[in-house]
């Protein structure tokens, strides 16, 4: 039988969260006074740190939560929070038995926006209700709607897959320059894994090129040492012209290139 919690006058209950982010990272935080284990993770002690609102219906509404408190734990760095890698990261509230150790679970979603003020932040949880709200019919597109080696594509993410090294930097086009066997053009909206240095585990995509340099799509602020290793997947531009002729896979092609626009219903008819 599944425990009734908050029956009694006096329990020995507390709140427990854990942060899956998208790098990789499992954290886990209490509001106990003491490090907790269980599930496999530590999950540290951080009364500043306090689910400050959460709601849940038995509808198809949205749940919503937030989670405040001031950065002042070690796992929690500042500089992470700006660097984005805890956005879109997964969590999960729960409830906790200090003494038995038995927990529960009382809600779970992603991390959508994160403000911080005066040395404080507010995460503001989005429910996995929120994706009922996902409109799953595809709409026309002239351009393949799959993700490059994703559900859809058909293509091996290994095969397109290649590690490489940091040769040098460019701060001043926000690119980097990286020893590997793919050319550069393959590589055009392809994204780059860093394994070590400052950024590792974050994922950074290829937008631009400048002379032999990638530029990428978010700042690099920290200074990066030659050697550094990353992975780096190939890009598409989700044309039919480059699924046929690159990649030889135009029967997956999710899109329709050849159906004709909006703006034949405005033209005039020809004699």
């Amino acid at each position: 039988m599944s425990r009734v919690w908050f029956s009694q006058s006096l329990e020995t209950v507390a709140t427990w969260w854990r942060v899956d982010r998208t790098d990789g990272v499992t954290l886990g935080f209490t509001t106990h006074d003491a490090d907790l284990w269980f599930d496999g993770v530590l999950f540290r002690a951080s009364p500043g740190m306090r689910p400050a609102a959460i709601r849940r219906a038995s509808g198809f509404d949205a749940d919503s939560a937030e989670v405040d408190g001031a950065v002042s734990h070690d796992d929690i760095a500042e500089s992470d929070l700006l660097a984005g890698r805890y956005d879109g990261a997964r969590v999960v509230v729960g409830l906790v038995d200090w003494q038995t150790l038995e927990h529960t679970p009382v809600y779970a979603g992603k991390i959508g926006a994160i403000t911080q003020d005066a040395g404080s932040f507010t995460a503001q949880l989005q429910s996995r209700k929120a994706e009922l709200a996902r409109d799953p019919v595809p709409r026309t597109s002239p351009c393949c709607r799959a993700d490059f080696c994703g559900p859809g594509c058909g293509l091996s993410a290994a095969r397109f897959t290649r590690e490489a090294e940091l040769a040098t930097q460019d701060l001043a086009h926000n690119a980097v320059v990286m020893t590997s066997d793919a050319t550069n053009t393959a590589l055009m909206g392809g994204q780059l894994r860093w394994l070590e240095g400052p950024y590792a585990g974050l994922a950074m995509g290829i937008v631009g090129l400048a002379g032999d340099a990638l530029v990428l799509d978010q700042p690099l602020d920290e200074a990066l040492s030659p050697g550094l290793r990353a992975i780096m997947i190939e890009g598409c531009d989700h044309t039919l012209a480059t699924c046929a002729t690159r990649f030889a896979n135009a029967i997956n092609f999710r899109g329709e290139p050849f159906l004709p626009g909006n703006d034949l219903v405005v033209r005039y008819g020809l004699a």
